[in-house]
């Protein structure tokens, strides 16, 4: 088990929203870059970025994207309106450890099974869910599908991982979804990924014995409800 802090990229700021409202942040730092680097040196070695704007259509923080990559030595992985062969092979030159795919990836399968053979084993799909149903385009679009079916169809494919995010607990730092990431790690071929909740060390340990293999930590860790050093001591890798 890992802990991974989240970038989360919003007008060239680094922030937390809840539950993904641009309506409801609670945290906006100005300088992403220093933030990327702060965690590195508070002993993380890997790191989540995620362009929100670039998620939700309202614009790009492409620039930023590359800044924190070719400028940071931890393993990164990228996602936020990633939906075209190019823009994967962009992030992957600039230096993605692997690269994270939602809304495309899951609305169109053709594509996604191209892309995976293109890139076996860079992938991460992200499944952001909100009772056990998915939720695409920003979580704007509830798709008919439960996570565990969608699960049983990605198994066949070459991915990196599998990211679930509990939208209903995101940025609320109200506990993980344990029975959903349990169930998650039991249906998946590979590493799951879990966000949404996350507050304390004790949720942490509480995915890994449930089979899950790394925790993107965003709240907890910039509002100081999780200790980072400790953290990064004991989940750091």
């Amino acid at each position: 088990m890992i802990v991974i802090p989240a970038v989360d990229l919003r007008a060239g700021a680094c922030v937390q929203l809840v539950g993904g409202s641009y309506d409801d942040e609670r945290v906006r730092l100005g300088d992403p870059g220093a933030v990327a680097r702060g965690w590195e040196e508070l002993g993380f070695h890997h790191l989540h970025v995620v362009d929100l704007d670039a998620a939700t259509g309202r614009g790009s923080n492409v620039g930023l994207v590359r800044e924190i990559l070719t400028t940071s030595d931890a393993e990164i992985q990228v996602g936020g309106g990633v939906r075209e062969f190019d823009r994967i092979e962009e992030l992957l030159t600039d230096g993605a450890r692997r690269v994270i795919v939602g809304t495309r990836a899951l609305e169109d399968a053709e594509w996604l099974d191209e892309m995976t053979s293109r890139f076996p084993d860079e992938l991460v799909v992200a499944a952001d869910v909100f009772d056990r149903r998915v939720v695409t385009r920003g979580w704007s679009r509830s798709l008919p599908v439960d996570v565990l079916d969608a699960i049983e169809e990605l198994n066949a494919l070459p991915l990196a991982g599998l990211l679930v995010t509990a939208v209903h607990r995101e940025g609320q730092l109200r506990g993980a979804d344990l029975p959903l990431m349990e169930d998650v790690a039991e249906a998946a071929a590979f590493p799951v990924y879990a966000a949404g909740g996350i507050a304390t060390l004790a949720d942490v340990r509480a995915l890994a014995d449930r089979g899950v293999a790394a925790a993107i930590v965003g709240m907890a860790l910039y509002t100081g409800a999780i200790d980072p050093r400790a953290a990064a001591s004991e989940f750091g890798e």
